[in-house]
């Protein structure tokens, strides 16, 4: 018989997402719209999910995702239906929608195995509009998101563990064992945020990662912030920034896999010279990441982050980026994003901002964002303003 978490745990987990993590950290309110998207394997998460938001007084709009649909589609459609944009109806998501949750939650971890990584590409350009209306009114605090993981078969074979193995990982990293999650969690963003706090006042101009077939410069860069413990993801336990992506130059070797539009890619490595990805192998899946890369401005850093091991339960390999880019473990993990840069990584009123602004400072536009994480042993030294130099993360944990 399959594994099924019960029904108490489904309806914590689902409080952590409605009451706490949607609001940046305060949850629904009364009144507010909440945009649900759901596959059809979890449903039991989005009868949970939905029972929450009608608690919360909130109104839920559930789109109900059905499983093993996108190869398909993908075989079949033309170049213009690839790049159709539904325009009208978008606009009218990010219109009525006050807050959006969408659960991760796969059927086949390789469904797009095969298929021309161009139309991959192609399909995912075409939605560009969309995520900048996102950006656009969480720019303006109109709007927040988040994303959370509900455990299949198929992600638990792909992780090598059973399914209630792969939940016992899921419980223990949101904290569902808890008498009350919430009040855990908001004592983990606490940590955090003392720690973002102490990094934005150090003044840091660069940072040095250095490790097993790694050693890589970034420069931070004036204009931009620490974040972390926004509520985005469940589970996060991340620190990070969006750096200046012209000053990165050096090399990093990933030891996770990376699970990219339904394909696994393993071993990357790259280079990077003058702030661009100069060189890209993989040991397993290197075209598709070649493709993404060739995106516009994909071949530039928006994201370089930090987890440490003290905040993290997350101890196995769970063959999902929300998850793994969150390990914990030994060493904690360093991951970089390929593409695109969080705008609200910029301490002022972002929406004020110009795209000629954006660009001055820094920050890479691109219409993916790839996470790659490596959970290698690292020391991470900062170069401050004044040219001092400071550990600030080695053996997995932040030194501040």
């Amino acid at each position: 018989m399959t594994f099924k978490p019960s029904d108490l745990i489904l309806e914590k987990y689902a409080k952590i997402f409605i009451n706490f993590a949607l609001g940046g950290g305060v949850g629904v309110k009364k009144g507010e719209t909440v945009f649900l998207q759901v596959p059809e394997v979890a449903k039991p998460m989005l009868l949970a999910l939905r029972r929450e938001v009608l608690r919360s007084g909130a109104y839920p709009i559930v789109q109900y995702l059905p499983d093993d649909m996108a190869r398909e589609f993908f075989e079949l459609a033309s170049d213009k239906q690839l790049k159709f944009f539904p325009k009208k109806y978008l606009r009218g998501v990010i219109k009525q929608a006050d807050h959006s949750l969408y659960i991760i939650a796969e059927t086949d971890m390789e469904e797009l195995k095969g298929i021309d990584p161009k139309k991959i590409m192609m399909r995912s350009k075409s939605f560009k509009p969309y995520r900048r209306w996102r950006e656009l009114k969480e720019g303006r605090g109109e709007f927040t998101w988040t994303l959370g993981l509900y455990g299949t078969e198929a992600m638990a074979k792909e992780a090598g563990l059973s399914l209630k193995e792969y939940w016992e990982v899921i419980i223990k990293a949101c904290f569902l064992m808890e008498k009350d999650p919430i009040k855990k969690w908001k004592s983990v963003f606490s940590e955090i945020e003392r720690i973002k706090g102490k990094l934005n006042r150090m003044e840091i101009k660069s940072v040095r990662v250095e490790a097993k077939d790694t050693d890589l410069v970034i420069k931070i860069g004036k204009n931009r912030h620490w974040m972390g413990g926004g509520g985005r993801n469940i589970p996060s336990f991340e620190i990070f920034i969006s750096p200046d992506w012209r000053g990165t130059e050096g090399k990093i070797s990933f030891s996770e896999s990376l699970y990219l539009y339904g394909n696994i890619i393993k071993g990357v490595k790259m280079e990077f010279k003058e702030g661009v990805l100069k060189k890209l192998e993989a040991s397993k899946g290197g075209k598709l990441i070649k493709e993404m890369a060739k995106v516009e401005n994909a071949d530039k850093i928006g994201e370089f982050s930090l987890t440490d091991s003290r905040f993290s339960k997350i101890e196995k390999f769970m063959a999902n980026t929300l998850y793994d880019e969150n390990m914990g473990g030994k060493n904690g993990n360093t991951h970089i994003a390929l593409g695109s840069a969080y705008k609200d990584s910029y301490p002022g009123d972002g929406a004020a901002i110009s795209k000629e602004q954006w660009h001055e400072m820094g920050y890479n536009d691109s219409v993916v964002h790839t996470d790659v994480v490596s959970t290698t042993n690292r020391v991470v030294t900062a170069e401050l303003e004044g040219g001092k130099k400071k550990v600030i993360y080695k053996d997995g944990q932040f030194r501040v």
